[in-house]
């Protein structure tokens, strides 16, 4: 099986416009996230799909390949599904967001083992447990509930578990992690599927999966990586992408 990672990007933002290329620690935002997709292992290589051409000239520069996608585009799934559908050599497509610079290149290996190791996981994602469970009850935090063998059963922007006791429910609180394997079939038959009365009513593109029998798995992280949303956001966690970079130098 080969696997690659595929990053939607876009330029247009309603609280943060030209957001893939806003320079954090000395480089854009877009590059940190690419450079973290290449240190994975086991990925045969990594694409930036998107319809803009000042995203697209930026990343030849630094070395990235690039897939030009439609502008009609709902969501980055429907983006990547545009370069997977073109390209049949990729049995394993990853879903990276391209506002996700501290994603890490371990998790994005387990991804790649989950899915070759288990086939009849259509789906794989990532959850970790919320650090104040108080946390848990924000509408803007989706959460996650497993089975036994670590498969979804609900996502939801409510507080899942429902419990009286909200800090004895705390290690049973998940925060999802938009982060996603796909096989390469289930994901040209997901985006053939029409939203169904959960996506529409939790605005959660993944409850299209469980809606249509599809299985989920979700690996259960120590730590999140936080997504950039406004420009706040990107400077709290410059420091960090300086520090790793200084340990971790790009392959």
């Amino acid at each position: 099986m080969s696997a690659v990672v595929i990053i939607p990007a876009r330029w247009d933002s309603s609280r943060f416009p030209g957001k893939p290329l806003y320079e954090i620690a000395g480089k854009p935002l877009l590059r940190h996230v690419w450079e973290r997709c290449c240190r994975a292992r086991k990925i045969d290589t990594t694409v930036i799909a998107t319809d803009d051409m000042r995203i697209a000239e930026a990343a030849f520069v630094w070395g990235a390949e690039v897939a030009l996608t439609s502008a009609k585009h709902q969501s980055g799934t429907d983006r990547i599904a545009e370069v997977a559908k073109r390209s049949k050599k990729f049995s394993i497509i990853v879903n990276v967001q391209g506002d996700e610079p501290l994603v890490n290149p371990r998790l994005i290996d387990r991804f790649v083992e989950t899915l070759w190791t288990n086939p009849d996981v259509g789906i794989v994602t990532a959850a970790h447990r919320f650090s104040d469970a108080r946390d848990a009850l924000s509408p803007h935090q989706v959460k996650v509930v497993i089975d036994r063998a670590g498969n979804a059963l609900y996502f939801s922007r409510a507080p899942i578990p429902a419990s009286r006791n909200t800090e004895g429910s705390r290690s049973l609180f998940l925060r999802h992690q938009g982060i996603y394997g796909f096989r390469r079939a289930t994901l040209l038959q997901f985006v053939q599927w029409k939203p169904r009365p959960l996506e529409r009513c939790e605005s959660l593109e993944q409850l299209r999966a469980l809606e249509n029998g599809v299985r989920v798995h979700v690996l259960v992280t120590k730590h999140g990586s936080p997504g950039v949303d406004t420009p706040a956001d990107a400077h709290a966690i410059a420091a960090s992408l300086r520090d790793y970079n200084l340990r971790r130098p790009c392959r």
